[in-house]
């Protein structure tokens, strides 16, 4: 089966085709020319879903399964925040360590050097007949110094539970187990399974 994946987020697809080595997983850019999609949900799951159907839309091809992931994470201190504004915390042009030293500065304004706080990973799947969503996430502390160079976004700032490095730190393969997404993703795989 052809999962095509509503994001062309580099970080994102080769973590979501290593955890789905069982399928053909193909960015939509490679099929067709990246386009804008408003994302303008109030949750995680709106916006996978809003991807998900805007992909599957374009694509105009009705045996493609597509697949959509809206992730980011919520510091306890800071009311929640960036949650879905994850990937544009620092504004619209913003990039990754953009994004990073404006939440750890965040952080440091409330006169703190960590707070609790979790990722959460909706991935939706759309096809012709059906639409589903599922959650997965990650718990730990996000602190205002970065460490490691690992994984993207975030996971230089982020200790999950239990440990005592980032998860730019941590070994890929512990990562993977961690992971919001591979949660989430292993509950989408049952769900592919029966499609």
């Amino acid at each position: 089966m052809k999962l095509v994946l509503a994001t062309s987020n580099k970080g994102k697809v080769r973590e979501i085709k290593a955890l789905c080595e069982d399928y053909e997983v193909i960015p939509y850019s490679e099929l067709i020319d990246e386009f804008e999609i408003v994302e303008d949900g109030d949750t995680f799951k709106e916006n996978a879903l809003i991807k998900a159907r805007a992909v599957f839309k374009a694509l105009d091809d009705e045996d493609v399964v597509v697949m959509a992931d809206d992730s980011g994470i919520s510091v306890d201190i800071l009311d929640g925040e960036p949650g879905i504004y994850s990937a544009r915390y620092a504004g619209q042009e913003a990039d990754d360590k953009d994004n990073l030293y404006k939440l750890m500065d965040s952080i440091k304004e409330k006169r703190v050097n960590s707070s609790p706080a979790h990722y959460t990973a909706a991935i939706a799947l759309v096809t012709k007949n059906s639409e589903y969503c599922v959650h997965g996430w990650m718990y730990g502390d996000a602190q205002t110094s970065a460490c490691g160079n690992g994984g993207f976004g975030y996971d230089p700032m982020f200790v999950p539970i239990g440990y005592d490095k980032t998860l730019g730190e941590l070994d890929d393969e512990i990562k993977k187990k961690l992971s919001h997404r591979s949660k989430a993703l292993s509950l989408i795989k049952k769900i592919i399974k029966i499609l």
